[in-house]
């Protein structure tokens, strides 16, 4: 806080009031083929973002996963702060939750170590042991997939993989990640809840790229990061992105920014676009170093599940309308592709 006030950064709270939601049809498809694929299944590995370890949560795998065995898996661990691990993998401990940490470069083993210490301890009742990875969009899955293949088998590349969301969009075939015991994984697309009644938790989401930018309006993202970095003492960014001073206002950094990095158009108007995904781009790279999104204070923690398992149902007609909105965004998506607008 003196750090702030020292600089003149004030600003205590954000707030933004429209709803983001993204729920496209291929994700209620793999939603059902999850469930088809269940009774199969002797293990799930849910996938979260180390960067936002209580955003990244999906109620939806809650009634999915039922009594089943499951890990609970943080990835992109090198992008978040390493002290969060150890609150992280309390409060969960506290759920009935085992958690562990990754990145998919390293410590990827111990992933496998689990599936097969489960299988060698009852091989009749394991003759093969199968996993399913479940977790929100581009939380890691497939990479995680191609890293345990990679670690196990020795063997390259099973699961596409990508920086936007969407990339997996049905429930693969089994893919082979250990011999002895045989342990085979099913990869699974990208899952969001139907309704994210939380418009913080969302844009969260939408920051670490579960959500498709021009859903979540970069300019709302940017202005959120710029609030949480300077909330957080993290004016690193201002080396980083080599400009001036740190500032509280978006306008102002995007007026700095843009000038450093030359995004201008004929005439010397600023490319707000360009600068705006320039800024969101190098907080994902990592650039601005190790960044917890999510208050993990054991208030703030119990407050999330507290209102993550008291949120109602959604109602037949929200239910019909948040369908309705999505396909609408999908229309949107198919005018844009076509450059009909």
């Amino acid at each position: 806080m003196a750090v702030r006030a020292s600089l003149n950064l004030t600003r205590t709270s954000f707030s933004h009031e429209a709803a983001i939601n993204w729920f496209p049809g291929h994700m209620a498809k793999g939603l059902k083929q999850m469930r088809d694929q269940m009774r199969t299944i002797d293990l799930i590995i849910e996938t979260r973002d180390a960067r936002i370890p209580l955003s990244s949560i999906n109620m939806e795998f809650e009634r999915l996963v039922g009594s089943k065995d499951r890990l609970i898996v943080y990835n992109k661990a090198d992008l978040a702060p390493i002290e969060i691990q150890r609150t992280v993998q309390e409060e969960m401990a506290k759920r009935q939750q085992r958690a562990i940490f990754t990145d998919t470069n390293k410590s990827v083993s111990q992933i496998l170590d689990v599936a097969v210490d489960i299988a060698r301890r009852d091989p009749v009742k394991y003759p093969q042991f199968s996993i399913m990875v479940v977790g929100m969009p581009n939380v890691g899955k497939s990479s995680l997939i191609n890293a345990l293949r990679r670690t196990g088998v020795n063997r390259g590349k099973a699961a596409s993989t990508g920086a936007k969301p969407g990339v997996t969009r049905a429930v693969s075939s089994k893919i082979r990640v250990f011999d002895k015991p045989p342990v085979y994984l099913l990869d699974t697309p990208g899952v969001m809840m139907p309704h994210i009644p939380d418009t913080m938790t969302a844009i969260k989401v939408a920051l670490t790229g579960g959500i498709k930018d021009n859903i979540a309006d970069e300019s709302v993202l940017a202005d959120y990061l710029l609030f949480r970095l300077n909330r957080l003492d993290n004016i690193n960014y201002c080396q980083t992105l080599g400009i001036e001073r740190p500032t509280d206002d978006i306008n102002e950094l995007v007026d700095m920014l843009a000038r450093k990095i030359g995004a201008l158009r004929h005439g010397g108007e600023i490319d707000t676009d360009k600068t705006l995904q320039f800024f969101l781009k190098a907080f994902r790279q990592g650039r601005f170093g190790r960044v917890c999104l999510d208050d993990l204070d054991e208030g703030a923690v119990d407050d999330f599940f507290k209102s993550s398992l008291l949120e109602p149902p959604m109602s037949k007609n929200q239910g019909q309308k948040a369908k309705r909105a999505a396909q609408r965004l999908r229309s949107l998506e198919r005018a844009k592709a076509k450059g009909l607008i």
